[in-house]
């Protein structure tokens, strides 16, 4: 299931992506009752309790979509909605730096013997579509990281490698930007990654059983059109249950946390210096993970 968040003048709606276009959960539970679905159902509860949301969710879609409820008027095109952060209130966002090998080796860092571990902020959540202003005033080398995003499902500490991917709910795209003459300032990365709407999020949050194998897609992050980026994720150092079991060992993961698990090669940081030309006002970035869709977002000179 292709989970949405549709912002409606600022208050989020939970919605479905279909074939058909995009069905607001939200505005149809107020014609259409659903069996469980009693009261208000977001995104941050479905995530919290999607063993027992999604299939209600799945029942729910055919009913309205049928001829017994008919009730169409709540399903619109992609074009027709905006956009919200594919998790709206995460606890924790988490990001693992340096682990993909071919990206390693292009910044001549060596290969990780464990998880390299830094996290963002909530103000850094932005979603598909938004305007990302860069902060001219503070860098001038932003640079894009496309990422897979793990969301976590279910409450976990110490979970051993097998079971660690039984405790994700889903998967979205990411973006981690990064002002890169901030984050080598100092030892710590935090600064370069933590500015405002540094992490958009989408377009979709896509469930765990839809996903399959997180280390077996094809990503991708395009500039103006131009291909930047192009692997897979089984390019990772450590895979997506090594990752969750290793941080679970440290802290208790909750429903709606955040794992950023790294970027490919291809980054500007990457480029020799003289060929480092960083994000700019108007270049347009893209996220493109295999089942996930496509994250879209236009970069401007910050007011």
């Amino acid at each position: 299931m292709k989970l949405v968040t549709i912002d409606c003048n600022g208050s989020y709606h939970l919605g479905i992506k279909l074939e058909a276009g995009v069905l607001d959960v939200t505005e149809a539970l107020k014609a259409v009752p659903g069996e469980g679905l009693q009261g208000e159902v977001d995104m941050m509860g479905v995530i919290a309790q999607g063993d027992l949301y999604v299939p209600l969710l799945a029942e729910y879609v055919d009913r309205v979509l049928s001829g017994e409820a008919g009730e169409r008027r709540f399903l619109y095109e992609e074009s027709e909605i905006r956009y919200g952060p594919a998790v709206t209130q995460p606890g924790k966002i988490i990001c693992v730096g340096l682990n993909y090998r071919k990206h390693a080796e292009e910044t001549n860092a060596p290969i990780p013997q464990y998880p390299i571990l830094f996290n963002k902020f909530d103000n850094a959540i932005a979603a598909h579509s938004d305007d990302i202003p860069l902060p001219i005033r503070v860098t001038e080398q932003v640079d894009y990281e496309a990422e897979l995003a793990i969301v976590i499902g279910k409450q976990v500490k110490y979970v051993d490698k097998e079971q660690a991917l039984s405790h994700v709910f889903g998967y979205c795209n990411a973006n981690d930007l990064s002002a890169r003459d901030l984050q080598m300032r100092t030892q710590q990365w935090l600064l370069g990654k933590s500015c405002d709407k540094f992490s958009p999020l989408g377009p979709y949050l896509v469930t765990a059983d839809e996903v399959g194998d997180p280390n077996a897609l094809a990503i991708k992050c395009t500039v103006n059109g131009e291909v930047r980026q192009h692997s897979n994720t089984s390019d990772m150092i450590f895979h997506c249950d090594e990752i969750v079991s290793y941080i679970s060992q440290h802290m208790t993961l909750y429903p709606g946390d955040i794992i950023l698990t790294g970027t490919p090669e291809g980054v500007v940081l990457g480029k020799p210096v003289d060929e480092r030309i960083y994000l700019k006002d108007g270049d347009v970035v893209t996220i493109e993970i295999e089942k996930l869709g496509a994250l879209t977002n236009r970069m401007v000179d910050e007011k």
